[in-house]
């Protein structure tokens, strides 16, 4: 799979490199429920993505880690900014509500493309 993204143009491994900083930075505030929530997301959203792609191949479905456990995620995150002191956490969760959302809309059409027959 690493060796499929290495392919890919830098912009977009910059972005792939982001969003895994920015799940990743979840061990820095493991104290915090937010951020268990996070890292058991992107984990399980990985673990999601290497069993797809060992059956599959590299393809638009790969997105489906993403939609399933990053779905949830992101309305209760969203949620929980309000009741966080202003801060590093908070303004962690801000980040990873934002990088994962927009991760979120491209995955969601990913998805739906391939669905739809768009197989590539």
């Amino acid at each position: 799979m690493l060796n499929h993204m290495l392919a890919y143009p830098l912009w977009l491994q910059a972005w792939l490199m982001w969003l895994g900083v920015v799940n990743f930075g979840s061990v820095f505030f493991l104290r915090h429920i937010q951020a268990r929530w996070t890292l058991a997301a992107f984990l399980g959203a990985a673990t999601v993505m290497s069993g797809l792609f060992a059956l599959n191949g590299f393809n638009r479905l790969l997105g489906l880690g993403h939609v399933v456990f990053w779905t949830p995620l992101l309305p209760y995150l969203f949620r929980q900014r309000a009741h966080l002191d202003s801060g590093w956490l908070r303004s962690w969760v801000s980040v990873v509500v934002l990088t994962n959302g927009v991760s979120l809309i491209i995955d969601y059409a990913d998805v739906a493309r391939y669905l739809l027959g768009d197989r590539s």
